[in-house]
Protein backbone atom coordinates (compact mmCIF):
# COMPACT_ATOMS: atom_id res chain seq x y z
CA UNK A 1 0.00 0.00 0.00
CA UNK A 2 2.77 2.23 0.37
CA UNK A 3 4.52 2.21 -3.06
CA UNK A 4 0.95 2.71 -3.96
CA UNK A 5 -0.08 5.85 -2.29
CA UNK A 6 3.19 8.08 -2.12
CA UNK A 7 4.51 11.22 -3.76
CA UNK A 8 7.59 10.89 -5.78
CA UNK A 9 9.55 8.04 -6.59
CA UNK A 10 12.76 6.17 -5.00
CA UNK A 11 16.23 6.60 -7.76
CA UNK A 12 19.48 4.72 -7.19
CA UNK A 13 21.62 7.82 -6.28
CA UNK A 14 19.24 10.08 -4.88
CA UNK A 15 18.37 10.55 -0.83
CA UNK A 16 15.07 12.21 -1.78
CA UNK A 17 12.33 11.00 -4.00
CA UNK A 18 12.29 12.24 -7.11
CA UNK A 19 10.41 12.95 -10.12
CA UNK A 20 11.31 13.35 -14.06
CA UNK A 21 11.15 16.97 -14.52
CA UNK A 22 10.38 15.94 -18.36
CA UNK A 23 7.26 13.98 -18.11
CA UNK A 24 6.01 16.95 -15.78
CA UNK A 25 7.03 20.07 -18.07
CA UNK A 26 5.49 17.82 -21.07
CA UNK A 27 1.80 17.88 -19.15
CA UNK A 28 2.00 20.93 -17.89
CA UNK A 29 2.48 21.72 -21.71
CA UNK A 30 -0.77 19.33 -22.74
CA UNK A 31 -2.63 21.20 -19.44
CA UNK A 32 -1.81 24.59 -21.50
CA UNK A 33 -2.83 24.03 -24.47
CA UNK A 34 -6.20 22.67 -23.26
CA UNK A 35 -6.75 25.51 -20.96
CA UNK A 36 -5.79 27.91 -23.90
CA UNK A 37 -7.77 26.34 -26.68
CA UNK A 38 -11.23 26.29 -24.03
CA UNK A 39 -10.80 30.05 -23.68
CA UNK A 40 -10.50 30.50 -27.35
CA UNK A 41 -13.86 28.80 -27.63
CA UNK A 42 -15.47 31.35 -24.87
CA UNK A 43 -13.69 34.56 -26.53
CA UNK A 44 -14.83 33.52 -29.84
CA UNK A 45 -18.01 31.95 -29.42
CA UNK A 46 -19.19 32.00 -26.11
CA UNK A 47 -19.11 28.70 -25.43
CA UNK A 48 -18.14 27.52 -21.92
CA UNK A 49 -18.62 23.94 -22.43
CA UNK A 50 -15.12 23.10 -22.90
CA UNK A 51 -13.60 24.66 -20.20
CA UNK A 52 -15.72 23.15 -17.61
CA UNK A 53 -14.95 19.54 -19.12
CA UNK A 54 -10.84 20.87 -19.26
CA UNK A 55 -11.42 21.99 -15.36
CA UNK A 56 -12.45 18.75 -14.67
CA UNK A 57 -9.98 16.50 -16.04
CA UNK A 58 -7.62 19.54 -14.62
CA UNK A 59 -8.86 19.11 -10.62
CA UNK A 60 -8.68 15.15 -10.97
CA UNK A 61 -5.33 15.00 -12.33
CA UNK A 62 -4.07 17.02 -9.62
CA UNK A 63 -5.93 15.09 -6.98
CA UNK A 64 -4.24 12.03 -7.70
CA UNK A 65 -1.43 13.85 -8.24
CA UNK A 66 -1.17 14.84 -4.57
CA UNK A 67 -3.15 12.45 -2.65
CA UNK A 68 -2.15 9.61 -4.30
CA UNK A 69 0.79 9.14 -6.55
CA UNK A 70 2.02 11.06 -9.67
CA UNK A 71 2.76 8.32 -11.76
CA UNK A 72 -1.24 7.46 -11.50
CA UNK A 73 -2.28 10.45 -12.43
CA UNK A 74 -3.63 10.76 -16.14
CA UNK A 75 -1.65 13.15 -17.68
CA UNK A 76 1.69 12.79 -16.11
CA UNK A 77 0.83 9.26 -17.69
CA UNK A 78 0.30 10.35 -21.12
CA UNK A 79 3.50 12.82 -20.82
CA UNK A 80 5.65 9.45 -20.01
CA UNK A 81 4.65 7.72 -22.97
CA UNK A 82 5.81 11.04 -24.73
CA UNK A 83 8.85 11.84 -23.31
CA UNK A 84 9.70 8.16 -23.08
CA UNK A 85 13.22 8.25 -25.13
CA UNK A 86 14.34 11.17 -23.36
CA UNK A 87 16.59 10.90 -20.52
CA UNK A 88 15.07 11.51 -17.53
CA UNK A 89 15.79 14.93 -15.72
CA UNK A 90 15.34 13.92 -11.98
CA UNK A 91 13.87 17.23 -9.63
CA UNK A 92 13.11 16.80 -6.04
CA UNK A 93 9.15 16.04 -5.16
CA UNK A 94 8.71 17.96 -2.49
CA UNK A 95 8.75 21.47 -3.71
CA UNK A 96 6.76 19.84 -6.71
CA UNK A 97 4.27 19.17 -4.33
CA UNK A 98 3.88 22.50 -3.12
CA UNK A 99 3.85 23.84 -6.44
CA UNK A 100 0.67 21.37 -7.26
CA UNK A 101 -1.34 22.42 -4.20
CA UNK A 102 -1.35 25.89 -5.61
CA UNK A 103 -2.32 24.17 -8.64
CA UNK A 104 -5.05 22.26 -6.83
CA UNK A 105 -5.76 25.45 -4.93
CA UNK A 106 -6.32 27.40 -8.31
CA UNK A 107 -8.65 24.58 -9.78
CA UNK A 108 -10.62 24.11 -6.72
CA UNK A 109 -11.52 27.60 -7.02
CA UNK A 110 -12.11 28.16 -11.01
CA UNK A 111 -14.32 24.36 -11.03
CA UNK A 112 -16.45 25.53 -7.55
CA UNK A 113 -17.12 29.05 -9.71
CA UNK A 114 -17.35 28.07 -13.30
CA UNK A 115 -19.06 24.41 -12.73
CA UNK A 116 -20.85 24.17 -9.60
CA UNK A 117 -21.73 27.90 -8.84
CA UNK A 118 -21.83 28.06 -12.99
CA UNK A 119 -20.35 31.94 -12.68
CA UNK A 120 -17.84 33.42 -14.39
CA UNK A 121 -16.46 36.90 -13.43
CA UNK A 122 -12.91 38.91 -12.72
CA UNK A 123 -12.08 36.24 -10.32
CA UNK A 124 -12.22 33.20 -13.02
CA UNK A 125 -10.49 35.51 -15.05
CA UNK A 126 -7.62 36.38 -13.04
CA UNK A 127 -6.98 32.38 -11.69
CA UNK A 128 -7.15 31.31 -15.07
CA UNK A 129 -4.62 33.94 -16.47
CA UNK A 130 -2.22 32.86 -12.86
CA UNK A 131 -2.38 29.23 -14.41
CA UNK A 132 -1.58 30.11 -17.78
CA UNK A 133 1.43 31.84 -16.72
CA UNK A 134 2.38 29.07 -14.22
CA UNK A 135 2.14 26.12 -17.04
CA UNK A 136 3.67 28.59 -19.69
CA UNK A 137 7.15 29.28 -17.75
CA UNK A 138 6.60 25.44 -17.04
CA UNK A 139 7.12 24.20 -20.16
CA UNK A 140 8.33 27.35 -22.19
CA UNK A 141 11.52 28.02 -19.31
CA UNK A 142 11.65 25.26 -17.46
CA UNK A 143 10.18 27.50 -14.53
CA UNK A 144 8.73 26.11 -11.46
CA UNK A 145 7.28 29.31 -10.45
CA UNK A 146 5.28 27.15 -7.43
CA UNK A 147 8.58 25.35 -6.03
CA UNK A 148 9.78 28.92 -5.95
CA UNK A 149 7.53 29.54 -3.37
CA UNK A 150 8.73 25.99 -1.27
CA UNK A 151 10.98 28.49 0.95
CA UNK A 152 8.03 29.71 2.38
CA UNK A 153 6.80 27.15 3.98
CA UNK A 154 9.75 24.77 5.12
CA UNK A 155 12.93 26.09 6.51
CA UNK A 156 15.09 23.55 4.75
CA UNK A 157 16.24 24.13 1.29
CA UNK A 158 14.66 22.43 -1.97
CA UNK A 159 17.10 19.86 -3.87
CA UNK A 160 17.08 18.72 -7.10
CA UNK A 161 15.51 21.69 -9.37
CA UNK A 162 14.96 22.12 -12.55
CA UNK A 163 18.04 22.92 -14.11
CA UNK A 164 20.30 23.14 -11.08
CA UNK A 165 19.07 26.63 -10.19
CA UNK A 166 18.97 25.87 -6.27
CA UNK A 167 22.60 24.93 -6.64
CA UNK A 168 24.94 28.59 -6.33
CA UNK A 169 27.79 28.18 -8.92
CA UNK A 170 29.38 30.29 -11.55
CA UNK A 171 27.42 30.77 -14.78
CA UNK A 172 29.36 29.32 -17.87
CA UNK A 173 30.68 32.19 -20.92
CA UNK A 174 27.64 31.06 -22.98
CA UNK A 175 25.26 32.13 -20.28
CA UNK A 176 26.46 35.29 -20.03
CA UNK A 177 24.71 38.29 -21.33
CA UNK A 178 26.52 40.80 -22.82
CA UNK A 179 25.34 45.30 -22.51
CA UNK A 180 25.46 44.42 -26.59
CA UNK A 181 22.61 41.61 -26.50
CA UNK A 182 20.76 44.00 -24.37
CA UNK A 183 21.50 46.87 -26.23
CA UNK A 184 20.00 44.99 -29.14
CA UNK A 185 16.68 43.67 -27.39
CA UNK A 186 16.14 47.27 -26.51
CA UNK A 187 16.74 48.60 -30.23
CA UNK A 188 14.51 45.51 -31.42
CA UNK A 189 11.27 47.05 -28.99
CA UNK A 190 11.97 50.12 -30.57
CA UNK A 191 11.72 49.29 -33.53
CA UNK A 192 8.36 47.13 -33.47
CA UNK A 193 7.03 50.42 -31.43
CA UNK A 194 7.78 52.35 -34.97
CA UNK A 195 6.67 49.84 -36.89
CA UNK A 196 3.13 49.73 -35.07
CA UNK A 197 3.56 53.68 -35.16
CA UNK A 198 3.76 53.84 -38.96
CA UNK A 199 1.62 50.90 -40.04
CA UNK A 200 -1.47 50.62 -37.41
CA UNK A 201 -3.87 51.63 -39.88
CA UNK A 202 -2.41 49.07 -42.56
CA UNK A 203 -2.24 46.60 -39.46
CA UNK A 204 -6.01 47.08 -38.95
CA UNK A 205 -7.19 46.46 -42.05
CA UNK A 206 -9.16 43.30 -43.07
CA UNK A 207 -6.94 41.13 -45.27
CA UNK A 208 -9.08 40.33 -48.95
CA UNK A 209 -8.93 37.04 -50.15
CA UNK A 210 -6.24 36.71 -52.71
CA UNK A 211 -8.17 34.20 -54.73
CA UNK A 212 -11.41 34.89 -54.16
CA UNK A 213 -14.17 36.23 -56.15
CA UNK A 214 -13.35 39.68 -56.93
CA UNK A 215 -9.78 38.45 -58.29
CA UNK A 216 -11.59 35.90 -60.31
CA UNK A 217 -14.01 38.65 -62.40
CA UNK A 218 -10.65 40.70 -62.97
CA UNK A 219 -8.96 38.13 -64.69
CA UNK A 220 -12.59 37.72 -66.60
Amino acid sequence: MNKVIQFGEEVEGYNIRVLNEREIRAAAGMLFFAVFLSLMFILFEGNFVPVKYVLTVFLTDFIIRIFINPKFAPTLIVARLIVRNQNPEYVGAQQKKVAWLIGLVLSATMFVLLVIVNAYGIITGLVCLVCLIFMFFETAFGICIGCKLYGLFYKDKAQYCPGEICDVKTKAEIQKTSIVQIAIVLIFVAFLLTIAQFFDTKFHEKPYDLFGKQTVEKIK
